[in-house]
């Protein structure tokens, strides 16, 4: 599934809609740290990968702007887990 991501940095929000459910990552940043808050993605649309996607929006950005990652969010520090080749994005 292709998603269309949008990043609001005024909000400190990456979002996307799918099936009129609203999914995002709130995220705090303090240069050069993102610290991302949660993630969210609502039952009705679960399991299809909206919220990796999502967190691969988050890395890009990361990686775009060279800031590190703080994942305070329960599912970016699993993701961060299970994919150890992210570790030096991590603050």
């Amino acid at each position: 599934m292709t998603l269309h991501i949008t990043h609001r940095p005024d909000a400190g929000r990456i979002e996307t809609t799918v099936e009129n459910s609203l999914c995002y990552i709130d995220y705090r940043l303090q240069a050069p740290v993102m610290h991302i808050l949660h993630t969210i993605v609502p039952d009705a649309v679960g399991g299809r990968g909206i919220a990796g996607q999502l967190t691969e929006f988050a890395l890009d950005l990361a990686r775009d702007n060279g800031w590190k990652i703080n994942p305070v969010c329960s599912y970016t520090a699993a993701y961060f887990q299970r994919h150890p080749e992210l570790q030096p994005l991590r603050a």
